[in-house]
């Protein structure tokens, strides 16, 4: 019978053996990318020499995205997992507020973690909100591989201190960049909203709470001036609340399909995967070039938080692709990460970066481990 079946259907067999091929070279090089990274992390601190706070927190994020798919890299991922949460407070704030404590969902109690012990999320927390929301997805990713509900926990806890901060400027809602500015920009307001809807999907106790966060959030972005006539989002408001008319990065259209993605999931709305696709193409549109590898506007001189960006997009898109696929996002994400390999790395296998190379600029935690949310990604395809 396998006989047979090598003769009437050779084309079949290759196109299979091909596809295992890529696969394969997808993981291997993932796990030579995560082997790079590490070189950077720092045991002491809990975070990536090179890398800022929040740019750690997109760092342990990744390794939790590729433990997900490559079960050979999940004592790396424990480890960090393990030592960031007991080391890393300390670098951002030595001296926390007042504890935040969450209430134990059903989830928790039934996997009989440490869920009547409250996490003091409050040491997690500095002067940008953003920075926090980014803290909470990791935890939720470390939480998702691993099923360690203090990780949960803290993640809700983190949450519950941003809900503090929902502002009454600008339509009488959303968040500003930090406690002492006036400023309201899209990437925290966009992780406010992917974090609610988060947790509404692993917290089945307090999904309804956290699904009215999430809808609340989206409906009054929706109802300002963040999304431009052209379908992408600008980074912030001015002072009138009207759109800013600021760079278009390509984070501010990535998170926001990953909180749709799980709003839609938790609580089903045609209208959320439209919009996230819409956003998408327009993105895609503005920041892919003729060979479909994705950039961003500074390049190739970016600041550390720029240096962050493009995985941060190509890591939501490959959420969306997951429930509403694309040729356009198979492109990007493929070609993305082809060029990276290819054309981005350096002797020791760093990634810069201008993924469309040649490697010119520093290459760093920061550079590096946006690059391999791509690799990651191109696992899945």
């Amino acid at each position: 019978m396998l006989f047979s079946v090598r003769l009437l259907a050779p084309a079949l067999t290759a196109s299979l053996l091909s596809d295992l091929t890529v696969a394969d070279d997808a993981q291997s090089r993932a796990e030579t990318a995560l082997n790079a990274l590490q070189e950077w992390y720092n045991s002491t601190s809990g975070i990536w020499d090179t890398a800022g706070w929040w740019n750690g927190a997109n760092c342990m994020t990744v390794i939790a995205d590729l433990a997900a798919l490559d079960s050979s890299v999940m004592e790396t991922a424990e480890y960090v997992f393990n030592n960031t949460f007991n080391v890393a407070p300390a670098v951002s704030n030595p001296n926390p507020g007042p504890e935040i404590k969450t209430t134990p969902s059903s989830k928790r109690d039934f996997l009989g973690s440490r869920a009547n012990n409250a996490v003091n999320s409050s040491v997690w927390l500095d002067s940008a909100y953003d920075d926090d929301a980014w803290w909470a997805l990791a935890w939720i990713a470390a939480y998702d591989v691993t099923e360690e509900n203090t990780y949960l926990e803290l993640a809700e806890g983190i949450f519950e201190s941003l809900t503090k901060a929902w502002g009454t400027r600008c339509g009488g809602g959303g968040l500003p960049w930090n406690p002492t500015s006036s400023y309201v920009n899209a990437i925290t307001n966009e992780l406010f909203l992917s974090t609610a809807a988060h947790l509404a999907n692993r917290v089945p106790s307090q999904k309804d709470y956290y699904v009215d966060w999430a809808q609340k959030e989206w409906n009054w972005f929706l109802s300002q001036g963040f999304i431009g006539s052209n379908n992408t989002i600008n980074d912030g408001l001015l002072d009138d609340c009207q759109n800013n008319g600021a760079t278009v990065w390509s984070y501010n259209q990535g998170v926001v399909l990953g909180g749709l993605v799980e709003l839609n999931k938790a609580a089903p709305n045609d209208t959320y995967l439209e919009s996230a696709n819409t956003i998408a193409k327009a993105a895609i549109a503005t920041l892919a070039d003729s060979n479909g590898v994705l950039h961003d506007f500074c390049e190739p001189n970016c600041e550390p938080d720029g240096t962050q960006f493009k995985g941060i997009f190509i890591r939501n898109l490959q959420m969306l692709q997951q429930v509403s696929p694309s040729d356009t996002y198979t492109r990007v994400i493929s070609n993305s990460a082809n060029s990276i390999w290819e054309n981005d790395r350096n002797s020791q296998n760093g990634f810069g970066v201008v993924w469309s190379g040649p490697v010119e600029n520093t290459v760093d935690a920061s550079t590096h481990s946006s690059a391999i949310d791509a690799l990651v990604a191109a696992m899945s395809i």
